[in-house]
């Protein structure tokens, strides 16, 4: 349940207390106040109230009295008790006339009562005129008169009116009863606090020990939350906080190692060549190269260092570009077989020369049209299949380029039957500055940089690249080109 549901409910509920104890006191206040003082002195003692007559009661009690002293028989007038009956309706009494053993008039509110047992006992001295009496579970206030008929025969007029054993009860123990409706009202509005408080204020002590564990730099304190209120939405989104930053900063510390990394393959790489040219220049310089041969060998081999160097500062500063995401990119429509088949064509010389065999295999049913930048795709194409050209060991040297054709995008695989690669280097080869030759030898390793530019370039144009390999049999490089809609 949510902290604005338990809120709501709790000040409702507070509300509906509060006015429930105002309405039951403001109805045992005037009960209290309005009552007789000597009969509210007497209610300590006696479990109901004694009240006085009212004027019509008091009126027809005198007067049915009188009946009964001087003409009893004017009792057993229905004409005239009925015209008593319509004095006493107008305040709920009612008028009972008992002869013998049986009532003989009854007014209709008191037609509840039908056994003259219950009826007060017949008392000639009259001295208990009044009191309260049970009748089938009600309580009646009554005042009576007992008398003989001249018959002789028992008889008793009594006047009642049905009274609330609540009213008077209230009126008795009304001290008492106000006092636990405060009572209640206060330990009401303490439970609802204690409890909507705890439910709030527990979750936000964990919350407050996890901020500072993690100031004190533990990110692996994880904080157990089963609420689905906005506490537990908050104790979620500050458990995700923790994890991004706890990955943020297993980045950052990544980062730093894959810097220093760099910086240490950056330096190997440059200074190699560095140390050949110097060497290679102090000989000439020392008069090593005394033929002109020997001469031009030494020239010859600080050119290609030089251009290694420039090669290597080359692909550095086209990564960098393309980490930076500022590599401008010119997209157009491709025909992607026709673009392959050209390229191919363009190093088929090269590659005849090395003895390498190459071909392009067409899947696709129909041309199709790609998106893509030419020259960065160029790119990848020659970081490719120099690649495979590298570790080229086998006499019959043979990379097949095939294209097939799937339903949003073109997939090209580059093969070759080269040497392959071990499982275990599998997934750093897009890597920068990775290579299979722990040695960094330029002649079979290369930068190290070609497969991580070829991967940023084809994740900027929104395909993938990924490769398959069997050791000693070869490697497949594919990678995927989104066609033109």
């Amino acid at each position: 349940m949510s902290i604005r549901w338990r809120l709501l409910i709790s000040h409702t509920t507070m509300l509906i207390v509060t006015l429930v104890l105002f309405i039951i006191s403001a109805m045992l206040i005037p009960v209290a106040i309005t009552g007789d003082v000597r009969s509210i002195k007497d209610l300590y003692t006696r479990q109901y109230a004694l009240k006085p007559l009212t004027k019509p009661e008091e009126n027809v009690f005198l007067d049915v009295k009188y009946l009964a002293k001087k003409q009893p028989n004017q009792l057993l007038n229905e004409t005239l008790l009925n015209q008593y009956d319509q004095k006493l309706d107008p305040v709920a009494s009612g008028l009972i006339i008992r002869k013998g053993e049986k009532i003989v008039h009854s007014s209709k509110i008191l037609n509840s009562i039908k056994d003259v047992k219950k009826l007060p006992s017949f008392e000639p001295e009259n001295i208990k005129v009044r009191d309260t009496i049970s009748i089938n579970h009600q309580f009646f206030l009554y005042v009576k008169f007992d008398f003989y008929f001249p018959d002789q025969e028992k008889g008793s007029v009594v006047i009642m009116r049905e009274v609330s054993p609540f009213v008077e009860l209230s009126r008795s123990l009304f001290p008492l009863i106000f006092g636990l409706l405060f009572l209640s009202l206060i330990l009401v509005n303490g439970l609802l606090s204690y409890f909507v408080s705890k439910s709030i204020i527990k979750p936000l002590f964990s919350l407050k020990k996890a901020t500072e564990q993690m100031g004190e730099g533990n990110l692996n304190v994880k904080i157990d939350n089963k609420r689905q209120d906005e506490i537990g939405q908050l104790s979620d989104a500050f458990d995700k906080m923790r994890i991004k930053l706890k990955e943020s900063i297993d980045l950052q510390l990544q980062y730093e190692e894959s810097r220093k990394e760099l910086i240490s393959n950056i330096s190997h790489d440059l200074k190699t060549p560095i140390t050949s040219i110097k060497g290679y220049i102090e000989g000439i310089q020392d008069g090593v190269a005394v033929s002109q041969g020997k001469l031009e060998k030494y020239l010859s081999t600080i050119k290609r260092k030089a251009a290694d160097m420039d090669q290597l500062i080359d692909d550095l500063f086209l990564f960098s570009k393309l980490d930076l995401k500022k590599l401008p990119f010119a997209f157009v429509d491709i025909d992607i077989f026709r673009y392959i088949k050209n390229f191919v064509e363009e190093i088929n010389f090269d590659l005849e020369e090395k003895g390498i065999k190459i071909t392009v295999e067409n899947r696709m049913d129909n041309s199709a049209i790609v998106i893509a930048d030419r020259d960065q795709l160029r790119r990848v194409m020659t970081n490719i299949i120099d690649n495979s050209v590298k570790h080229m060991k086998k006499p019959e040297k043979i990379i097949n380029i095939l294209i097939n054709d799937e339903e949003d995008f073109v997939e090209i695989e580059v093969h070759d039957n080269g040497s392959g690669i071990e499982p275990k280097s599998l997934p750093y080869i897009f890597e920068r500055f990775y290579r299979v030759d722990a040695s960094r030898n330029q002649s079979t390793g290369g930068s190290g940089l070609g497969l991580a530019i070829s991967k940023q370039i084809i994740t900027e144009h929104g395909g993938d690249i990924w490769v398959k390999s069997q050791f000693g049999a070869g490697t497949s490089i594919l990678f995927t080109l989104n066609k033109a809609k």
